[in-house]
């Protein structure tokens, strides 16, 4: 039976508990951050919760969440009510946890100060990465194909595969960014592959070392393109989480 696109690339293949997960780590994220905020300025009901004068942070919960909703998953037949609603406690423990990103990675509470708008940034990414395994359709584990749709699917799996091998020189080469997004653009991916490292990444480390042209051109179109768009990303950053208390100044 052909029920459509719905049916047979997010059904069939399993990918309603990605969705509902994904879903649920969107609206967390978003209620979390709109919620935070509202306690930093002072308004609404909301209050940090302080029992005896210790602060919770908001990952503790989260961390009950994702491993009741994990377990929940991996002990469920990946269909039914119940792995629905394993995906949704997951998907918002998962947004409450990468929330406070930043916090676990310098194990301080840095949520409101400039090292804190590393959590915006792996959220960010995140949802790019959960988006892209959502819609790339599933060359496997659909059944009645034709022999045209399995060949389809079969270059379309090769074309994926070389996009990623494209990102992971990408990312090798210090363009982080560049990586994710161009996993689902090719065309970034493939700028982001053949253009200059940066000069801090492992590949002009390890490439560039006796090539101390590439090495200055490498420093000179990093500083320019730091200049460029440091002003831009810091803006998106920070109307997504907040503006943090500790701004760094501009570059020169």
């Amino acid at each position: 039976m052909d029920g459509g696109w719905w049916y047979r690339d997010i059904v069939e293949p399993g990918k309603l508990p990605l969705l509902l997960a994904l879903v649920s780590f969107v609206v967390t994220f978003a209620l979390t951050r709109l919620v935070t905020r509202m306690i930093r300025a002072g308004k609404g009901p909301f209050r940090n919760v302080t029992p005896g004068g210790l602060h919770v942070h908001h990952v503790v919960p989260g961390i009950i969440l994702m491993v009741v909703g994990g377990f929940t998953l991996l002990a469920g037949s990946g269909r039914g009510v119940g792995t629905g609603i394993a995906a949704v406690l997951f998907g918002a423990g998962t947004g409450l946890v990468l929330d406070e990103f930043a916090l676990v990675l310098y194990l301080s509470d840095v949520y409101w100060t400039t090292e804190g708008t590393k959590s915006v940034e792996v959220v960010v990414v995140t949802v790019a990465l959960a988006s892209l395994l959502l819609l790339g359709f599933s060359p496997f584990g659909v059944d009645g194909l034709s022999g045209e749709e399995v060949q389809n699917r079969a270059t379309a799996l090769l074309s994926v595969l070389g996009n990623l091998l494209l990102s992971l020189l990408a990312l090798v080469k210090g363009k982080a960014r560049i990586a994710v997004i161009g996993v689902l653009v090719p065309f970034l991916a493939l700028v982001g592959a053949v253009r200059l490292a940066r000069p801090d990444s492992w590949w002009a480390r390890r490439l560039y070392r006796r090539r101390p042209r590439a090495r200055a051109r490498a420093r000179t179109r990093a500083y320019h393109h730091d200049r460029r768009w440091s002003g831009l990303r810091r803006r998106v950053t920070y109307a997504i989480g907040g503006r943090p208390t500790s701004v760094p100044p501009p570059p020169p």
